[in-house]
């Protein structure tokens, strides 16, 4: 194997401190070494590289594995014979067999320089390229253009990183720093300007002030990026703990505007007296706070846009401003703005209905259970959780102190309660018209009755809730006298009642409520 000083004609920059050869908590998968291993052993030079190394040196564990070698993609797939190679981009992906997301496939990438970017996406051209140091430089940010270099027959062990461009550096200091020029770097591909706020975001970094400024000057190179790379960074981005941060420094950066201009026109527009942040400020706090809580995607979502239609539906100024209808505005934005991300329909229908019906009205002693089960039956049994966290997320968006008042609690209970089948005959496994044949009946008081009576029978034993037990058990009930049938029924009735209640309470117990 050729040493590296010889194939850069420089002694490389090898970080060997504790952080990077020492790694206690990482190891290095055995499918990864025994990648390295088989290229090593047929004489290539094979590295882990990117995001993985970043990741292995901040001692997370990389959502994926990459390799570079200077293997050719032919001479890759004569090593892996299972594997697939289906891009332009030299990338072989390996399959290993392991169940784990991360370690089922591993990306092996011929060492590779590319020409100039007409379309401010792709390369107009991939070239193989000779040495390690080629393939880094093509990188976008520091902190990605690290290799690891793991010694013929030692692999795992004495682990180097190979860090031409101060990744390490920018590491412990926090840094989003692109490699070389960064102007150059965002003509390549105008999406590492998002990239760089994505970083920012999840790693909790601040980007160096050269590539910050290139940002401002070249963002609108972004639209030319496709909404579906667009949409992908940013689902990471709103999905990180700084998500909301996240937001602002795209609004700072001057990238909000290609991603959800609506946003921005919420910036400084002053609500009424019952919140204390202005538009913009209060969906960023609803973020905030979802975040926080560590809610899903689509909780997330609908807090960023549930009010986002304010502004276009505001009426008047100062303290007694109104926003009448905004929910139902905010709901065809939020349609208009996931369709232009290109999401599913399943996810874009899902978050509508969390920002159309986030402002239900409820109050203890004003809303009955058929007004909660017509929001259950609007907004589905499945959202009714996730429809509760936007509104927890809007009220501290607000500026409330308290996420789930007793009012909001109650609510949880009668929406549990209305989404239970109640306690009734309906529960039996036969039925008025089963009864009506099997013992010759029209239609009339007796077969409900007959129903109750066998009810009554199941709530003292569910085990009987048997349809050729029932089925006995009515014949019986048909010959008893009708005044005494009536007194069993009845009877069932009032057990029945009581079951509901105490059901009911449990229900109630669980929200603590009366």
């Amino acid at each position: 194997m050729v040493k590296l000083d010889i194939i850069f004609g420089f002694e490389p920059k090898v970080c060997r401190s504790e952080s990077c050869r020492g790694h206690k908590k990482m190891v290095i998968p055995k499918e990864v070494k025994s990648v390295i291993q088989s290229l090593q052993k047929a004489d290539f030079e094979a590295y882990i590289v990117g995001g993985c190394v970043r990741d292995f040196m901040l001692d997370q564990n990389p959502k994926d594995w990459d390799i570079t070698t200077n293997a050719k993609p032919d001479e890759i797939q004569k090593i892996f014979p299972k594997n697939f190679y289906t891009n332009e981009f030299l990338t072989v992906t390996v399959l290993t067999g392991n169940k784990k997301p991360e370690l089922a496939e591993i990306e092996i990438t011929t060492y590779r320089s590319e020409a100039k970017y007409s379309d401010k996406r792709h390369p107009d051209q991939v070239k193989y390229a000779e040495k390690l140091e080629d393939d880094l430089s093509r990188r976008d940010f520091t902190i990605n253009a690290m290799a690891m270099d793991l010694p013929r027959g030692k692999a795992g062990e004495n682990k180097k990183v190979i860090d031409l461009y101060d990744g390490k550096k920018d590491l412990e200091n926090k840094i989003i720093r692109t490699v070389g020029n960064p102007e150059e770097r965002f003509n390549e591909d105008a999406l590492r300007m998002l990239r760089a706020v994505r970083f920012a975001t999840t790693l909790d970094f601040k980007i160096e002030e050269k590539t910050k400024q290139a940002i401002l000057k070249n963002n609108i190179w972004l639209d030319a990026i496709s909404k579906e790379r667009i949409r992908d960074e940013f689902v990471k981005m709103i999905m990180a703990d700084n998500a909301a941060g996240g937001i602002e420094l795209m609004r700072e950066l001057n990238l909000l505007k290609y991603i959800i201009p609506e946003l921005l026109e919420n910036y400084g527009v002053k609500q009424n007296k019952h919140h204390i942040y202005d538009c913009y400020q209060h969906l960023i706090k609803s973020l905030e706070y979802s975040a926080k809580q560590k809610q899903n995607i689509y909780v997330r979502l609908a807090a960023l846009l549930h009010d986002i239609g304010k502004p276009r539906s505001k009426a008047g100024e100062g303290d007694d401003a109104t926003f009448y209808n905004h929910e139902m505005i905010s709901a065809k934005m939020t349609f208009q703005i996931m369709n232009n991300l290109k999401f599913s329909k399943k996810d874009v229908d899902k978050v509508v209905k969390l920002v159309r019906y986030h402002m239900f009205y409820y109050d203890v002693d004003e809303v009955g259970e058929s007004s909660v089960r017509r929001l259950v039956k609007n907004v589905g049994p499945e959202n009714m959780a996730d429809l509760l966290q936007v509104r927890i997320a809007d009220r501290i968006g607000s500026g409330v102190p308290k996420a789930e008042p007793y009012k909001l609690r109650h609510f949880k209970f009668l929406v549990e309660k209305v989404s239970k089948d109640p306690i009734s005959v309906k529960m039996l496994k036969i039925n008025g018209s089963d009864l009506m044949q099997i013992l010759a009946e029209k239609p009339g008081p007796k077969i409900g009755q007959i129903l109750d009576a066998l009810f009554g029978l199941v709530l003292e034993d569910p085990k009987k809730n048997n349809k050729k037990y029932l089925e006995t058990e009515a014949k019986k009930f048909a010959k008893l006298p009708e005044k005494y049938l009536k007194e069993l029924a009845e009877k069932s009735k009032e057990e029945k009642s009581e079951e509901q209640k105490k059901e009911d309470e449990v229900i109630k117990q669980k929200y603590w409520v009366k």
